[in-house]
């Protein structure tokens, strides 16, 4: 018989493959968590670039129609601020707008959720069509009111003539403009809290409300002692998100009533964009764009440690 020689073939390790097919790759695994947080990096960069140019001019006496003029005051437009009543009254107007829009809408928002938090067809399409006005741009919808409620033929004034209400003056007076604003934030960011608070209310557990009908417990009491507490954390999301948007209004505020009449709705964006482009002074824009940041940052981190103090103890409860 022909002998055939015996071939030997050299085994390479699992281990040793694996790796070599790492190494071999485009990004190493090593790498890849640096590279997936780039994008974040950079618009952490694009966020912090404009935030520390706006600081740097808030220090400085800086008139786009005196750039000659130009120089640092160290200070001085805060300073200004203590004095000036303006200031105040922007101030005023700016937390009255938020706490009446967040207040109301978060009533409105929570009403509606409660009566579309039963599942059906029914409920689910009513749910859809009313974020519709949420689709629709913030100037865009200050502009539809402002043909509605317009004198000569909006139709908000011919349905308050029919019950006697003649010449409401809406926007242009200033005892109803702040009326006029707040009823089209309403109307436009009420879907935002009712589509949270209605999420929060179909995900919480149905234990402790079947325990309480057997207990025989009125709906009054369930709402006030189970359901409140178990959507507290929604409601603080709604409120978070809807206050430090309201606090920042601009857009349907310009479009309705460009902040007036008077300085009846110069909120901060409003008055900070007057002082820019009308103005012309820049630094006593970006101070008051400084401020309104420090108010949001206050705002916001007193509502995330309540937040999480609440989910403290729904973790211990639990």
């Amino acid at each position: 018989m022909r002998a055939y020689p015996l071939t030997y073939k050299k085994l390479t390790p699992v281990s040793t493959t694996a790796s070599k097919r790492k190494r071999s790759g485009f990004i190493s695994r090593a790498a890849l968590p640096y590279v997936l947080s780039l994008p974040a990096l950079l618009v952490c960069i694009g966020i912090l670039i404009p935030f520390f140019t706006a600081v740097f001019y808030s220090l400085q006496r800086y008139r786009l129609s005196q750039p000659w003029a130009r120089e640092m005051n160290w200070g001085e437009n805060y300073l200004n601020f203590l004095t000036d009543p303006g200031f105040w009254a922007t101030l005023e107007v700016s937390l009255l707008y938020a706490v009446l829009t967040v207040g109301l809408e978060l009533l409105l928002g929570l009403a509606i959720a409660l009566l579309l938090q039963r599942r059906s067809r029914v409920n689910n399409f009513v749910s859809i069509m009313l974020l519709m006005p949420l689709m629709t741009a913030p100037a865009l919808a200050a502009l539809m009111f402002k043909l509605m409620t317009n004198q000569g033929f909006g139709i908000l004034s011919y349905l308050l003539a029919l019950v006697g209400v003649d010449d409401f003056r809406w926007g242009s007076s200033p005892d109803t403009a702040l009326f006029t604003v707040v009823l089209v934030d309403i109307w436009v960011y009420t879907p935002f809290i009712m589509i949270l608070l209605l999420a929060g209310l179909r995900s919480l557990p149905t234990q402790p409300f079947e325990a309480a009908a057997l207990d025989g417990v009125p709906r009054i009491q369930q709402f006030f002692r189970i359901t409140l507490p178990m959507l507290t954390p929604y409601i603080l999301t709604a409120a978070l998100f809807r206050l430090l948007e309201s606090i920042q209004q601009f857009d349907i505020i310009y479009a309705m009533t460009q902040g007036g009449p008077g300085d009846t709705l110069t909120v901060f964006q409003v008055e900070a964009y007057l002082n820019f482009f009308q103005s012309t002074n820049v630094g006593r824009s970006a101070a008051l764009l400084m401020i309104l940041w420090a108010i949001t940052f206050f705002i916001s981190n007193i509502f995330i440690k309540n937040w999480l103090r609440l989910r403290e103890r729904a973790r211990g409860e639990a």
